[in-house]
């Protein structure tokens, strides 16, 4: 099937280009892969928000645009494919405002979602634990209820942007005595607060966009709470399709994936082109074809998105498929590009200003950031063809 968009779309598309063209060297050297987690920039989260396309799917009510999922995935596309530098406000508008309108409470939605549409906040995700990574049930980072306050002891750890962002959102055990999923709860609090030490984790990349996080005694008003105590497990499962279903899980390394090709047919190696050896051929064809799979199932995730639908399933597919993808991306790129593959950007010698070995050694985090692809099989197995729990 030949899928088309709408007039309105394309020329949506073309405003997008228009504004990265001008806001973002048009050479794809300078930016880098993974953009959408490592670059910030208040002043470009603030063009954005001019624009108007932060919260542009949220209710009106509530300072969006009640655009459609098609709009916004057309708008995270363009902002992959140029590698604009969106973590400022990345989280914020995928992920906390939609929690915020469903779960928050009114003074909530008036304290924190102006401030998220217009670029001004961003937020860190800490959900894994030491002992708790993608199995979410069994973290145990407590919050105690006493008076007007909860108490708060416990770590975090890979915790995304909190060493620049103003607020965390957390996920705690409030009640260790019932079954493990009844026991959570959802908190915003903002990182100042006393009795929050961050500490920067430097990945294999020299990246130090994770953290790890610890409380100590760490007193936070009852208003964090957000939706209902205990509740937390119930309300995070929608949260999490939005995290999962993201083009962000397909195109994170998209200017390794254009510049490869380019690479192989402006490279010789013996007086002869890589692009003509035939294995070489086969891996850049296999890559594309997969790419634009990838592209059409997130593209059905947004079209369930659109008719008012939970898309659990169609988002673990998604994801699942699109991090193999960037695995298979990084491995192909490091073969092609040879032992010059393996230098980091920092090298001048470096092919492809260095992505084939920086997406290399970020790959293996792929299958686990966002839900591990075992995780996202149990989903399909037992959502998606309702096969009993093993």
């Amino acid at each position: 099937m030949d899928f088309q968009f709408t007039k309105e779309q394309e020329q949506f598309r073309k405003e997008i280009d228009d504004f990265l063209e001008r806001e973002i060297q048009k050479d794809t050297f300078q930016v880098k892969v993974d953009a959408w987690v490592t670059e910030r920039s208040k002043e470009f989260s603030k063009k954005v928000a001019q624009k108007g396309w932060i919260g542009m799917t949220w209710p009106k009510d509530y300072g969006g645009q009640g655009r459609s999922y098609i709009d916004r995935l057309i708008l995270t596309e363009e902002m992959l494919r140029y590698g604009a530098p969106t973590a400022d406000y990345w989280i914020g508008d995928r992920q906390i405002g939609p929690a915020l309108i469903a779960y928050g409470s009114e003074e909530q939605k008036g304290e924190f979602l102006p401030r998220i549409i217009k670029g001004e906040i961003s937020f860190a995700l800490g959900m894994s634990e030491p002992e708790a990574g993608c199995d979410l049930a069994s973290l145990t980072t407590l919050a105690v209820a006493e008076d007007d306050e909860y108490i708060i002891n416990g770590q975090k750890v890979w915790t995304s942007g909190a060493a620049d962002a103003e607020y965390i959102y957390l996920v705690l055990r409030t009640n260790p005595n019932v079954p493990r999923h009844r026991g959570i709860s959802e908190f915003i609090i903002d990182l100042k607060t006393p009795g929050i030490d961050v500490r920067p984790l430097e990945s294999m990349t020299g990246s130090r966009e994770w953290t790890e996080v610890f409380f100590s005694d760490c007193r936070v008003p009852k208003t964090c709470l957000v939706g209902k105590v205990d509740q937390g497990w119930y309300q995070i499962a929608s949260q999490l399709d939005y995290e999962r279903a993201g083009i962000e899980r397909l195109m994170a390394n998209y200017p390794l994936s254009v510049n490869i090709i380019k690479y192989a047919k402006e490279t010789k190696l013996d007086g002869k082109k890589l692009s003509d050896e035939p294995w070489v051929r086969y891996k850049l064809a296999d890559l594309t074809i997969k790419f634009e799979v990838g592209r059409l199932l997130i593209y059905r995730v947004a079209w369930v998105l659109s008719e008012g639908k939970v898309p659990n399933i169609e988002a673990a597919i998604a994801k699942a498929f699109g991090t193999k993808f960037e695995a298979e991306l990084a491995n192909t790129a490091t073969l092609i590009c040879g032992p010059y593959g393996q230098l980091m950007p920092d090298s001048k010698w470096a092919p492809l200003n260095g992505w084939a070995a920086s997406s290399y050694l970020w790959s293996p985090g792929y299958s686990v950031q966002g839900g591990t692809t075992e995780i996202l099989k149990n989903v399909l197995a037992m959502r998606g063809l309702g096969l009993p729990r093993s």
